[in-house]
């Protein structure tokens, strides 16, 4: 299941795979294959929703 509204934060942002990478200390193919197929680890998905001021559930792309 890929997640675009990841990738789509990122661009609102201008934010690169790198950056978004470094602000949660894993590597950019991490991150990459977090927005492709899943399997985030919940305390990044926190820190993201954090980042980005949204829900959790709309970075999984999850209606309410």
């Amino acid at each position: 299941m890929k997640y675009p509204n990841i990738a789509a934060e990122r661009a609102k942002r201008g934010m690169s795979l790198d950056a978004l990478a470094k602000e949660l200390g894993v590597a950019r193919k991490t991150v990459y294959n977090w927005e492709q197929k899943g399997q985030i680890p919940l305390s990044a998905l926190e820190r993201m929703s954090e980042m980005f001021s949204c829900s959790i559930d709309y970075l999984l792309n999850r209606s309410a």
